[in-house]
């Protein structure tokens, strides 16, 4: 654990949290979310957690491991198409992580994830969190809109009426 990044964690308190992801933004996110389902058959959630507390910052979790715990707790690889794809900020590290499940990541594939991230991190350096956030589901759209396309035929070959398998709304974790 290095002290710099300590700090960094330690500096990140809720009201901050707030103040990059306020009410409105959290519903633009989730707006963006819905509208997506339009495009494709898959499922995305986007999280935001202010910073590490406790062992996982002693033990210098990384974003990428944090990630991971997260896709898993939120549940996403239980889908259908297995589709799920979770985008978790860590916002005092600034890093942006994008988790697919199976059947997504082997059709879309790491550098093109990586991508999105780098995007994503750019606007979130930059201190454009609405936006950053809105730009990489909006990438994300499009990779799945690619490969697991939307629109009525596949809705109803899939089965799907429209309200998706997992929540739309954003999560925010303390």
């Amino acid at each position: 654990m290095s002290l710099a990044r300590y700090l960094k964690h330690l500096a990140v308190t809720p009201w901050r949290v707030r103040r990059a992801f306020p009410r409105a933004s959290l519903a633009a996110i989730e707006s963006a979310i819905r509208r997506s389902r339009t495009q494709h058959v898959g499922e995305i959630r986007f999280v935001v957690e202010g910073a590490l507390h406790g062992a996982r910052l002693y033990h210098g979790q990384t974003p990428r491991a944090r990630a991971l715990e997260v896709f898993s707790a939120l549940r996403m690889w239980d889908t259908e198409h297995r589709n799920g794809v979770l985008i978790y900020l860590l916002l005092a590290d600034r890093a942006v992580e994008i988790v697919a499940d199976r059947g997504a990541h082997v059709k879309i594939g790491s550098p093109e994830w990586q991508a999105i991230c780098r995007s994503m991190e750019a606007a979130f350096k930059a201190g454009r969190f609405e936006e950053g956030a809105l730009a990489g589901i909006d990438g994300v759209t499009r990779s799945l809109a690619k490969h697991f396309p939307g629109g009525a035929a596949a809705a109803a070959a899939s089965g799907d009426r429209g309200e998706g398998e997992l929540p739309d709304s954003p999560v925010v974790l303390p």
